[in-house]
């Protein structure tokens, strides 16, 4: 059996997915698993196509040190215990920059110029790039593809590209690139089949989670987002602050006496629902309490995407429907019931008890603007992107050997 591993890599854990390849090139989901606590109390985690468990095994540190040594783990037991040995390998690379607007098939200059791009997603490129180094290194005949977080917005017209700078700036790659593309494109293609009457339309969706964004969408095509240059503009994140004026930046190296590196460790790590709560980054835990702090971080995230709503409305020159999706999306339906009394002025009036039970369509009957639920699976569109690149590399190509 065909398989694709697809790899999403991050500091202290790397998440896996196995999806089997049918004869009419079709995705099956096969395996879900992670390797997290990288460095301090590492455990791989697993499961099957039906939820049952298949792993469940600590490890000691000096075993699993960093995100290399977690790959070899988790890749040895999949070959090693269930025999599978993918035929490709896709990853989440959070940065393609302004060179890349599609997949690409990895290789050593590919690698080399996405390390360019470190600085503007220290928290996610670095590991994106871990694991794709170590198979470069270890299976240099195993095909691997790089999606990228970015590429779906490269669509953006000029204005919603630029930042009012130096048009120097700009071609050197100053510009907004906005971020989230996979799980806005699998939401896109997802509406058709579900919502074909609203998915070429003007539609909003809101990726909601640890990392949080906006995008709208006209014909099925991202035509603005809340994220810029970094994955730190727009909404207020997990530990990231959003929109904030670039004042605050050189107040604090000014006043603060604080380093680039101080303010950058600040601004991705010490912010957001974290820092202004002063209790937790998990949204799960500040609804749940009742410290006047968290119910202001509540209340902010709320308020500041009924804001930027207002503004993605005025890119698309009206509104046909509005979408959520992600982990505090497509979960809570607390937050969505508040961010639909601020959308209340668009004509969204959500259904309290589809709402509730986490409906595919929670607006009312007679709701101006319809509201969806649409779970992301930014993994599968990994795979069929990594699965699209293969295959048409095999038609172009001379005939490549198996990989066993």
């Amino acid at each position: 059996m065909d398989t694709i591993l697809v790899v999403n890599a991050g500091s202290s854990s790397v998440k896996f997915q196995i999806f089997a390849v049918d004869g009419d090139g079709r995705l099956t989901r096969q395996i879900k698993g992670q390797m997290d606590g990288i460095g301090s109390r590492p455990r791989l985690r697993a499961s099957g196509a039906d939820g049952e468990p298949l792993a469940d095994r600590a490890y000691p540190i000096e075993r699993v040190a960093d995100v290399p040594a977690a790959l070899e783990v988790a890749g040895g037991w999949l070959r090693d215990e269930l025999r599978i040995s993918p035929i490709a390998v896709g990853h989440r690379v959070v940065h393609g920059g302004p060179e890349y607007e599609r997949p690409v098939r990895i290789d050593h200059g590919v690698v080399a110029r996405l390390e360019k791009f470190v600085q503007l997603a220290p928290l996610h490129q670095p590991h994106n790039l871990a694991p794709i180094r170590t198979l470069l290194a270890n299976r240099p005949d195993l095909p691997q593809v790089a999606c990228f977080d970015t590429a779906f917005h490269r669509t953006h017209g000029a204005l919603a590209d630029h930042y009012a700078v130096p048009f120097h700036l700009y071609a050197e790659g100053v510009r907004r690139y906005g971020f989230h593309g996979l799980s806005y494109e699998y939401v896109a293609k997802t509406l058709r089949q579900v919502a074909p009457e609203i998915a070429e339309g003007r539609v909003i969706v809101a990726h909601l989670g640890s990392g949080a964004s906006m995008c709208a969408l006209k014909e099925g095509c991202s035509v603005e987002s809340t994220m810029g240059f970094t994955a730190l503009d727009g909404l207020p994140m997990g530990t990231r602050p959003g929109q904030i004026d670039p004042g605050v930046v050189l107040y604090l190296i000014s006043e603060k006496g604080m380093s680039a590196s101080d303010v950058q460790n600040f601004l991705y790590r010490d912010c957001g629902l974290k820092g202004l709560s002063g209790v937790s980054n998990d949204m799960r835990e500040l609804e749940a309490s009742d410290d006047p702090h968290a119910i202001l971080a509540i209340e902010y995230f709320v308020h500041r995407i009924g804001l930027n709503a207002g503004m993605l409305a005025a890119a698309l020159q009206g509104i046909d429907a509005f979408v959520f999706t992600a982990g505090i999306g497509e979960n809570s339906a607390n937050i969505r019931g508040r961010i639909g009394e601020k959308l209340s002025w668009l004509g969204v009036e959500l259904d309290a008890a589809e709402n509730a039970r986490h409906a595919r369509l929670i607006s009312r009957p007679d709701s101006r603007i319809p509201v969806y639920v649409v779970p992301t699976d930014e993994e599968l569109m990994i795979a069929q992107h990594t699965l699209s690149l293969l295959m048409n590399s095999e038609l172009s190509g001379p005939k490549r050997e198996r990989v066993s």
